[in-house]
């Protein structure tokens, strides 16, 4: 564990700054070593002394380098991608597969993912925002081309709809009728 984020402690970035979050890993690390039993009390004093005091990542570096385990890594927070921001994306994509089936799961799946995300700060919200997109553009899309079928079978039939207040057509006048009868 390098106090200074792994950096050297020659020249570099090891001159950076340290802040008082640095100081007190360097003054964590060095009481584990002393409970360990690898720090003599007056040896401990004088490096706890030093690290409190330190300025930079090469001083923090300087206090612990030579104890075991110094230059591990730190460790980092992985967080999780949200199961339901998967099933959105995979739902959206399957609809070229199976048609329509997957798309409301999509468009459901996206959104209580979202909301998910939002609360618990979990990875996914992209695959949630496609697998949404993805399902709506298939409901767009659904519907223009019902639209489009009804206006296709329409023009095609031969007859006439007429809609409005006229109501039907009147009668075609016949022929004239003797007169007063």
């Amino acid at each position: 564990m390098a106090v200074g984020h792994g950096y050297p402690a020659a020249g570099g970035r090891g001159q950076m700054r340290a802040a008082d979050a640095d100081r007190d890993r360097a003054v964590s690390f060095l009481s584990t070593a002393y409970t360990e039993g690898r720090l003599s009390k007056d040896e401990y004093d004088t490096r706890l002394e030093s690290a409190l005091s330190a300025r930079t990542y090469a001083d923090l570096d300087q206090v612990v380098t030579d104890l075991p385990g110094a230059r591990i890594p730190p460790v980092r927070h992985v967080t999780r991608t949200n199961g339901l921001a998967v099933a959105s994306l995979a739902c959206g994509l399957a609809q070229f597969v199976f048609g329509p089936l997957p798309t409301i799961p999509a468009i459901v799946f996206g959104h209580v993912a979202r909301h998910q995300i939002k609360r618990t700060g979990e990875q996914g919200a992209g695959m949630a925002l496609a697998g949404l997109l993805l399902g709506w553009a298939a409901v767009v899309l659904g519907i223009i081309a019902i639209a489009g079928l009804a206006a296709f079978a329409v023009a095609h039939t031969g007859h006439t709809i007429r809609i409005g207040p006229g109501g039907p057509p009147p009668p075609p006048a016949g022929p004239p009728g003797p007169p007063g009868g």
